[in-house]
Order: C-alpha cells, then sequence, then structure tokens
C-alpha cells in the first residue's frame, strides 16, 4: 500500500528553491564586486578586483542551470537559458577586459566596449536567462517567510543598480515592468517572488529619473 501524501505543511522544499537562493546572493556579490573588492587596490597594472570578478559567470549562471534541472525545464527553455547565458559570458567578458584597460589608459574606444556594448549583452543575456528561470518556475508552488523575500528584494536591488551604473536604465525600467506584470499575474505561485524583486526596482528606477531629470550615473554625481 503507499504511503499517503504528506500534508502540505510537512512538504519537503522543492529542489529548485536552494539553487535560487544560492543565484541571489551570487548575483547581488559578484554583480557588486568592483565597488565592494575596490579596498584591495592593483595587481600591478590591473586590479585585485577585476581578477576577482572572472568567478562571475560561474558563480551566477551555474546554480541557475542546477535550479533549471531540479524544476525539470523544458527543452525549449534550456535553449533559451543556453541563448542567455552565452550572451551573459560575452557581455561579461568584453565588460572585464574594456574596463580593466580603462582603469589604465581611459579612450572613448573602451568607453563603448565597456559602458555600451559589453553592459548591454551582459545585462541582457541575465535577463534572456531570468526569463528561461521565471518560464519555468514562476507557477510552482509558492514559498512563505522573509528570507526568500529578502532575497528576491536584494536581486532587484542589484537589478537597480547595475542599470543605474552600467547606463541600462531605460532598458531596465521595460524589463522591470514586464517582470513586475508576470509576478502580478503568477502572484498566487512562486512568481510572486518576481514582484518583490521587480516592483521595487521598476519604482527606484522611475524615482531616480525623475529626481536627476534623466540617468546620470551614481558615480558622476558623487553617490558613490
Amino acid at each position: 500500500m503507499r504511503d499517503p501524501a504528506p500534508a502540505t505543511g510537512d512538504r519537503p522544499p522543492a529542489p529548485y528553491l536552494p539553487w535560487l537562493a544560492v543565484m541571489a546572493v551570487a548575483y547581488a556579490l559578484t554583480h557588486h564586486i568592483g565597488f565592494g573588492l575596490a579596498w584591495l587596490g592593483n595587481a600591478g597594472e590591473t586590479r585585485w578586483a577585476d581578477w576577482a570578478d572572472l568567478l562571475t559567470p560561474y558563480a551566477v549562471l551555474l546554480p541557475a542551470a542546477a535550479a533549471l534541472r531540479a524544476g525539470e525545464a523544458a527543452p525549449r527553455l534550456w535553449i533559451l537559458y543556453l541563448a542567455g547565458a552565452l550572451t551573459y559570458v560575452e557581455g561579461h567578458g568584453v565588460h572585464l577586459a574594456a574596463n580593466s584597460v580603462s582603469n589604465a589608459e581611459p579612450s572613448d574606444l573602451v568607453h563603448l566596449w565597456d559602458e555600451v556594448v559589453g553592459h548591454y549583452l551582459w545585462y541582457g543575456g541575465l535577463t534572456v536567462v531570468l526569463i528561461a528561470l521565471a518560464a519555468a518556475l514562476a507557477r510552482r508552488p509558492p514559498v512563505r517567510g522573509p528570507l526568500p523575500a529578502f532575497l528576491a528584494l536584494s536581486t532587484g536591488v542589484t537589478f537597480t543598480t547595475n542599470a543605474l551604473e552600467g547606463g541600462t536604465a531605460i532598458a531596465a525600467i521595460i524589463v522591470t515592468a514586464a517582470f513586475t506584470a508576470w509576478g502580478w499575474h503568477t502572484r498566487d505561485h512562486l512568481g510572486r517572488l518576481l514582484i518583490y524583486a521587480f516592483a521595487p526596482a521598476l519604482l527606484l528606477l522611475t524615482a531616480y529619473g525623475i529626481m536627476q531629470g534623466g540617468f546620470p550615473e551614481p558615480s558622476d554625481i558623487g553617490w558613490v
């Protein structure tokens, strides 16, 4: 005779949830690595923070892939993830190389590859990865408690600071609005975390643009 199914309160945590948590923590830490490790200073003609930044794609993309696997994502979502991951890695590599060169010899050409091409590829790839995760998991059972909400919020804050300092704020407003709407549509499920992450990000980006009359980088106005 088959054992009865456990009650909802006794149900073990879904296997994809720990991987989502790891990704959220890794994303918040590694996408602020240039600021967070600036105090380490230089390693010859480079910065120690640039060397540490080599770990970023591994730290973010591997737990994202593990979450998709644990959630038994459909093959089409793996294709979407792969497209996003490749774009993310290319953009991050372009940004890291150009940014490191810029620290020694700034130029308009370096600025183009770092602040424009690199950032749009990097953050665009991340957006596609997040779309794959949301498509695979947003309709799964919801989670309760402050920790998931906090990790979602930290994701949104990181998305905001990256967009402002990375010069992609207008595109980020469109993305955060879309994810917020998606979260509202799936608010009775795990997708409610999209609201916790991207509704505050949308509000922060919009408020910043109104206050500043545009989107100057925080470092340019002395905030960082």
